[in-house]
Protein backbone atom coordinates (compact mmCIF):
# COMPACT_ATOMS: atom_id res chain seq x y z
CA UNK A 1 0.00 0.00 0.00
CA UNK A 2 1.38 3.39 -0.95
CA UNK A 3 1.94 5.78 1.90
CA UNK A 4 0.84 9.36 1.62
CA UNK A 5 2.57 12.17 3.40
CA UNK A 6 0.80 13.56 6.40
CA UNK A 7 1.82 16.65 8.35
CA UNK A 8 3.19 16.35 11.86
CA UNK A 9 0.78 16.55 14.81
CA UNK A 10 0.76 20.34 14.78
CA UNK A 11 0.13 20.19 11.04
CA UNK A 12 -2.86 17.89 11.54
CA UNK A 13 -4.30 20.31 14.09
CA UNK A 14 -3.73 23.21 11.66
CA UNK A 15 -5.46 21.30 8.84
CA UNK A 16 -8.48 20.53 11.02
CA UNK A 17 -8.64 24.11 12.28
CA UNK A 18 -8.46 25.52 8.73
CA UNK A 19 -11.29 23.25 7.54
CA UNK A 20 -13.48 24.17 10.54
CA UNK A 21 -12.79 27.88 10.03
CA UNK A 22 -13.50 27.60 6.30
CA UNK A 23 -16.87 25.95 6.84
CA UNK A 24 -17.80 28.31 9.65
CA UNK A 25 -16.96 31.42 7.63
CA UNK A 26 -18.70 30.10 4.50
CA UNK A 27 -21.77 29.30 6.62
CA UNK A 28 -21.77 32.83 8.07
CA UNK A 29 -21.57 34.40 4.61
CA UNK A 30 -24.22 32.05 3.22
CA UNK A 31 -26.52 32.86 6.14
CA UNK A 32 -26.06 36.59 5.53
CA UNK A 33 -26.83 36.06 1.85
CA UNK A 34 -29.90 33.90 2.45
CA UNK A 35 -31.37 36.22 5.09
CA UNK A 36 -30.82 39.37 3.04
CA UNK A 37 -34.12 41.23 2.82
CA UNK A 38 -33.16 44.66 1.52
CA UNK A 39 -34.44 44.10 -2.01
CA UNK A 40 -32.43 43.28 -5.09
CA UNK A 41 -28.75 42.35 -4.92
CA UNK A 42 -26.23 44.67 -6.60
CA UNK A 43 -25.32 43.52 -10.11
CA UNK A 44 -21.66 43.04 -9.19
CA UNK A 45 -22.71 40.67 -6.40
CA UNK A 46 -24.84 38.66 -8.83
CA UNK A 47 -21.94 38.47 -11.30
CA UNK A 48 -19.56 37.31 -8.54
CA UNK A 49 -22.01 34.68 -7.30
CA UNK A 50 -22.73 33.37 -10.80
CA UNK A 51 -19.01 33.28 -11.61
CA UNK A 52 -18.37 31.37 -8.38
CA UNK A 53 -21.02 28.77 -9.23
CA UNK A 54 -19.71 28.33 -12.78
CA UNK A 55 -16.08 28.01 -11.62
CA UNK A 56 -17.08 25.61 -8.82
CA UNK A 57 -19.03 23.35 -11.16
CA UNK A 58 -16.25 23.42 -13.76
CA UNK A 59 -13.75 22.49 -11.05
CA UNK A 60 -15.86 19.57 -9.87
CA UNK A 61 -16.30 18.34 -13.44
CA UNK A 62 -12.52 18.43 -14.06
CA UNK A 63 -11.77 16.46 -10.91
CA UNK A 64 -12.56 12.75 -11.00
CA UNK A 65 -14.82 11.31 -8.28
CA UNK A 66 -12.84 10.33 -5.20
CA UNK A 67 -10.00 12.73 -5.99
CA UNK A 68 -11.57 15.81 -4.39
CA UNK A 69 -10.80 16.49 -0.73
CA UNK A 70 -11.96 19.21 1.67
CA UNK A 71 -8.71 18.85 3.59
CA UNK A 72 -5.58 20.35 2.01
CA UNK A 73 -4.06 16.88 1.81
CA UNK A 74 -4.11 14.80 -1.40
CA UNK A 75 -6.18 11.63 -1.23
CA UNK A 76 -4.36 8.32 -1.20
CA UNK A 77 -4.40 6.98 -4.75
CA UNK A 78 -5.45 10.38 -6.13
CA UNK A 79 -4.07 12.00 -9.25
CA UNK A 80 -2.71 15.46 -9.91
CA UNK A 81 -5.22 17.42 -12.00
CA UNK A 82 -3.75 19.97 -14.43
CA UNK A 83 -6.58 20.35 -16.96
CA UNK A 84 -9.79 22.37 -16.95
CA UNK A 85 -9.64 25.31 -14.55
CA UNK A 86 -6.51 23.78 -12.97
CA UNK A 87 -4.65 24.69 -16.13
CA UNK A 88 -4.80 28.36 -15.13
CA UNK A 89 -5.76 28.36 -11.44
CA UNK A 90 -4.04 26.00 -9.01
CA UNK A 91 -6.82 26.14 -6.42
CA UNK A 92 -9.99 26.90 -8.40
CA UNK A 93 -12.36 25.68 -5.69
CA UNK A 94 -10.79 28.09 -3.19
CA UNK A 95 -11.09 30.89 -5.75
CA UNK A 96 -14.73 29.92 -6.29
CA UNK A 97 -15.39 30.15 -2.54
CA UNK A 98 -13.64 33.53 -2.37
CA UNK A 99 -15.75 34.86 -5.25
CA UNK A 100 -18.95 33.57 -3.66
CA UNK A 101 -17.95 35.04 -0.31
CA UNK A 102 -17.22 38.40 -1.88
CA UNK A 103 -20.57 38.29 -3.66
CA UNK A 104 -22.32 37.50 -0.39
CA UNK A 105 -20.43 40.33 1.33
CA UNK A 106 -21.61 42.73 -1.39
CA UNK A 107 -25.23 41.68 -0.92
CA UNK A 108 -25.11 42.16 2.84
CA UNK A 109 -22.48 44.86 3.50
CA UNK A 110 -22.64 45.01 7.30
CA UNK A 111 -19.58 45.11 9.56
CA UNK A 112 -19.71 41.40 10.39
CA UNK A 113 -19.75 40.50 6.70
CA UNK A 114 -17.01 42.99 5.94
CA UNK A 115 -14.80 41.15 8.45
CA UNK A 116 -15.92 37.63 7.51
CA UNK A 117 -14.87 37.73 3.87
CA UNK A 118 -11.22 38.77 4.51
CA UNK A 119 -11.03 36.09 7.20
CA UNK A 120 -12.27 33.51 4.67
CA UNK A 121 -9.73 34.70 2.10
CA UNK A 122 -6.95 34.34 4.68
CA UNK A 123 -8.04 30.84 5.69
CA UNK A 124 -8.25 29.69 2.06
CA UNK A 125 -4.84 31.19 1.30
CA UNK A 126 -3.33 29.31 4.25
CA UNK A 127 -5.03 26.12 3.08
CA UNK A 128 -3.55 26.63 -0.39
CA UNK A 129 -0.03 26.98 1.05
CA UNK A 130 -0.43 23.81 3.13
CA UNK A 131 -1.90 21.99 0.14
CA UNK A 132 0.96 23.02 -2.16
CA UNK A 133 3.49 21.61 0.30
CA UNK A 134 1.57 18.35 0.46
CA UNK A 135 1.21 18.21 -3.33
CA UNK A 136 4.99 18.52 -3.75
CA UNK A 137 5.50 15.64 -1.31
CA UNK A 138 2.86 13.49 -3.02
CA UNK A 139 3.41 14.28 -6.71
CA UNK A 140 6.99 14.89 -7.88
CA UNK A 141 5.62 16.43 -11.10
CA UNK A 142 3.96 19.20 -9.08
CA UNK A 143 7.34 20.88 -8.60
CA UNK A 144 7.76 21.09 -12.40
CA UNK A 145 4.21 22.38 -12.73
CA UNK A 146 4.97 25.12 -10.19
CA UNK A 147 8.24 26.00 -11.94
CA UNK A 148 6.25 26.66 -15.11
CA UNK A 149 3.46 28.48 -13.30
CA UNK A 150 5.14 30.57 -10.58
CA UNK A 151 2.26 33.02 -10.50
CA UNK A 152 0.05 30.40 -8.90
CA UNK A 153 2.57 28.59 -6.72
CA UNK A 154 4.32 29.97 -3.70
CA UNK A 155 8.06 30.46 -4.18
CA UNK A 156 8.53 29.24 -0.59
CA UNK A 157 6.96 25.92 -1.57
CA UNK A 158 9.55 25.44 -4.30
CA UNK A 159 12.50 26.01 -1.93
Amino acid sequence: MESRPWPARTGVILVILLVILQFGLVAMLAWRLLTHTAGFAPIDAVVLLCGAVILGLWTLSANRPGNFNIRPVPRSGGTLIVHGPYRRIRHPMYVSLMLAGLGAARVSPQAVTALTWPALALVLTLKAVVEERMLILTYPEYRDYCAKNLAICSRRVLA
